[in-house]
């Protein structure tokens, strides 16, 4: 008689895993305590598996108190002065001591679940590297027609969005992080270097859909549509100037919060 097998409900553990969130943070006074409460929060899915967890905040040349709210809420804080995303996300990585890294902007919210999700992938031993479909914080119909049909590409071409990425430690530094010639769309550059990767080791990029990290629309209401518009076509026509120049990709560089 075949007996029946009962599905465990306590969560699986590795031994010494530790995971580091890096929050890269450039004049987010407004925002960034709220969202490292709510990081802080979730992580409960990595103590719960008897993980090690580790907060990390780069402060990218802010000029306000978002090194001190970092401070507060008993995040690591490192100091870039090249106000530049990239180089931020790298700058948190060179102090982080975690052996996966979870990269989430300091506009963004992860929930439990999410990181619930990006435990379980870890602890497959196949997935090399992840990101997260995109929830608005806001209903706008046109930001909500575009970010449906970045999720869709997103799924599609395992390309990982900026605002929630996870990844392997060694294979983050072995493809060298980000790179510092971008000032935009540097996400979607590693995510074709960590493809090749992941297809050399026999890995898997995975984008996780069930809990989609929550992050800010408060571009839509910052930048006026032509702004908006203009920016877009710049990077359809003329992709390489516009993703490396800090001045065309003013959206993330001018300082509007």
């Amino acid at each position: 008689m075949a007996l029946a097998v009962e599905k465990l409900s306590f969560p699986i553990t590795l031994p010494h895993m530790k995971i580091s969130v890096i929050v890269p943070a450039f004049n987010e006074e407004k925002l960034l305590g709220v969202s490292l409460a709510e990081i802080k929060a979730a992580a409960t899915a990595f103590t719960a598996r008897s993980w090690t967890f580790e907060l990390v905040v780069c402060d990218n040349n802010s000029t306000d108190r978002t090194a001190d709210i970092a401070r507060a809420a008993g995040a690591k804080v490192v100091f870039e002065p090249v106000n530049q995303i990239a180089r931020a996300r790298n700058a948190g990585a060179s102090v982080a001591t975690g052996d996966w890294l979870v990269f989430v902007d300091a506009d963004s919210h992860p929930s439990e679940s999410l990181f619930t999700e990006v435990a379980e992938q870890i602890a497959t031993g196949r997935c090399l590297a992840g990101g997260a479909t995109i929830r608005l914080d806001e209903k706008l119909f046109v930001a909500g027609v575009v970010t449906q049909l970045w999720n869709y590409a997103s799924r599609l071409h395992r390309l990982m969005a900026g605002s929630f990425i996870f990844v392997e430690a060694a294979a983050f530094r072995r493809v060298g992080g980000f790179s510092p010639e971008m000032f935009a769309a540097e996400e979607l550059e590693l995510s074709q270097r960590l493809k090749k990767l992941a297809r050399e080791t026999g890995q898997k990029i995975i984008i996780l859909h069930r809990h989609p990290i929550k992050t800010s629309a408060r571009k839509m209401k910052l930048y006026t549509p032509r702004e908006l518009g203009g920016f877009f076509l710049r990077s359809i026509f003329n992709h390489r100037r516009t993703v490396r120049s800090r001045e065309a990709a003013y959206l993330w560089y001018d300082g509007r919060r």
